[in-house]
């Protein structure tokens, strides 16, 4: 008995300090006593994912259905937000831009995150001439302003929504990278890197095994906070003119539209300008509220 209460305690005081602290319930039942601020974010994302899912059972009006007769009207019960230039109804124009840059905020973000954990893992765990290759592109990658390098990329391969997603996709990878190497120069140190070195395990086996699990926590707030960025830069190409093209419906686009009037029909812009914002925000303090929780020195306080 004595000899179990022995072999007991190291995996009780373990468990204790990894299994139920580190935990993903604890760490949300912690976000959610918290932060309530990102409890709301998440649930502002949540509503405005359904409602791109759900735009063509929620919008009242189809997403380029012109009325002629009804240009350019104020909002009313009719039309909750107005209606533009052509008569179309503003607010089912957000629901169904929400389609487009909720999916050029979220699909570079993830084509990025997985550009950049690949060559991050390459270069933190190979090292030498690998690491020196790979850090030096993405120092040049940061070192140019993302919204630039967009615009060069899409001036160069042309206005397009497939164009879009890969100059958002060039642009993101490079923070990733180096995140994902800086933990994997210091997790491939540990001693159970070390003990499974030893008993063969190959190395790609202990990169996606033994290491890439460890990055998570840090690439799901780079992700939350990496998505905002794209859905403004999309909007901003869009507002340029280089971004989205018509008739698809981007709120970027429509911003763009919307700014010759902008004095005398300030709803036109004021509307998509709000969904921006919104989105924006609630991703920005989505990902501040699981940087306080997935940080390991918040968890000691």
């Amino acid at each position: 008995m004595a000899n179990k209460k022995t072999h007991a305690a190291p995996g009780e005081a373990l468990r204790s300090q990894i299994g139920e602290r580190d935990g993903a319930r604890e760490k949300l039942a912690r976000l959610a006593r918290q932060n309530k601020l990102a409890v709301v974010s998440a649930a502002v994302i949540a509503l405005a994912l359904l409602l791109a899912v759900f735009a063509p059972v929620v919008a009242p009006y189809g997403e380029a259905e012109p009325d002629v007769l009804a240009r350019l009207q104020p909002p009313s019960a009719a039309h909750w937000f107005g209606t533009d230039e052509l008569g179309r109804d503003v607010l089912s124009r957000i629901l169904y831009g929400s389609r487009l840059s909720l999916a050029i905020g979220i699909l570079p973000s993830v084509a990025a995150l997985v550009i950049g954990i690949v060559l991050g893992l390459l270069a933190g765990y190979f090292g030498g001439w690998v690491d020196y290759v790979i850090m030096r592109v993405a120092d040049v990658m940061l070192s140019i302003p993302s919204l630039l390098l967009a615009m060069v990329v899409m001036y160069t391969l042309g206005s397009s929504t497939l164009n879009l997603f890969i100059a958002l996709s060039m642009v993101g990878w490079a923070s990733v990278a180096r995140v994902v190497r800086s933990q994997t120069l210091s997790l491939k140190e540990t001693a159970y890197v070390e003990a499974a070195r030893s008993i063969g395990v190959s190395r790609f086996t202990i990169m996606r095994r033994h290491i890439l699990p460890n990055c998570i926590p840090s690439l799901i707030v780079l992700f939350t906070l990496n998505v905002p960025a794209a859905i403004l830069s999309e909007s901003s190409l869009s507002f340029l003119g280089i971004g989205a093209q018509p008739p698809a419906a981007s709120w970027g686009l429509m911003v763009n539209q919307s700014k010759q009037f902008l004095f005398n029909q300030p709803w036109l812009a004021l509307a998509p300008c709000v969904a921006i914002m919104v989105v924006v925000l609630a991703f920005n303090f989505l990902g501040d509220g699981l940087r306080d929780v997935l940080d390991p020195h918040s968890q000691n306080e």
